[in-house]
């Protein structure tokens, strides 16, 4: 059966779907609309989902057959609207959406989950708050507390529904975010392994990507130790030319 044919049996199948759901908020997940999707990083399928969490349409962007499949390499990406759309040098979020793009489009299979969490679940207004606060002095963290947020406000169960919907059974994450494998392995997926995904920082992002590792517990290293592969190597995804 092709891919195609899968995935609008998947259509179908959700359009009744009810279960008891994901999480302490019974996060459930309907899979109503697949079509094709060429792009400048390779052909792609994407999926658009219903919730009845926060009314959002996250959407899985689908390369190869996934449908079944164990260890699949899977970037989950949330939304920024300021990096992924007008290209901010303030964070790191285009060049890890395009290079999980540009990576898993070189692949047998493989998935990035786009979910509509902008500024880690905050909103835009409120990033846009935060980031005034930056200006001023504070790091990402310290802004976010400021404006009565926790740190990181992001729930990973919709994104876990998201992959039980599509059938996966185990995905090799890519993310230097040991939380979203936490949350995930809580939610019941199977992460066999983590890809590291870092990028070079740039004069403007630098204390940014410093903020994540030395405030939210990121795998990123500044401290000047030897080197080690995942520091400052490009992302290497097994299957790939240069992959052990």
């Amino acid at each position: 059966m092709s891919m195609d044919s899968k995935l609008n049996e998947l259509v179908e199948r959700d359009r009744d779907h009810e279960c008891k759901g994901f999480g302490p908020d019974q996060v459930c997940v309907r899979i109503v609309a697949v079509a094709k999707l060429p792009s400048r990083f390779g052909d792609f399928r994407i999926a658009a989902f219903w919730n009845n969490r926060d009314q959002k349409d996250h959407i899985a962007i689908i390369h190869g057959d996934v449908v079944g499949a164990e260890d699949v390499p899977t970037r989950m990406h949330s939304e920024c609207l300021t990096g992924d759309v007008v290209g901010s040098l303030r964070c790191d979020c285009r060049d890890q959406l395009e290079t999980a793009l540009s990576r898993i489009g070189q692949l047998e299979r493989g998935v990035v989950l786009y979910m509509r969490q902008e500024g880690r679940g905050i909103g835009l207004a409120n990033k846009i708050r935060a980031y005034a606060l930056q200006d001023q002095g504070l790091d990402t963290v310290e802004a976010n507390l400021a404006l009565g947020f926790r740190d990181d406000e992001r729930d990973y169960a919709v994104a876990a529904h998201m992959l039980h919907s599509l059938g996966i059974g185990s995905i090799h994450l890519m993310t230097n975010n040991p939380t979203k494998i936490e949350q995930l392995t809580r939610y019941g997926v199977n992460v066999s392994r983590r890809l590291p995904h870092l990028l070079p920082p740039n004069v403007h992002n630098r204390f940014y990507l410093e903020t994540k590792a030395r405030r939210s517990g990121h795998y990123i290293d500044f401290s000047g130790t030897p080197h080690l592969q995942e520091q400052s190597d490009p992302v290497i995804v097994e299957g790939m030319p240069g992959a052990e």
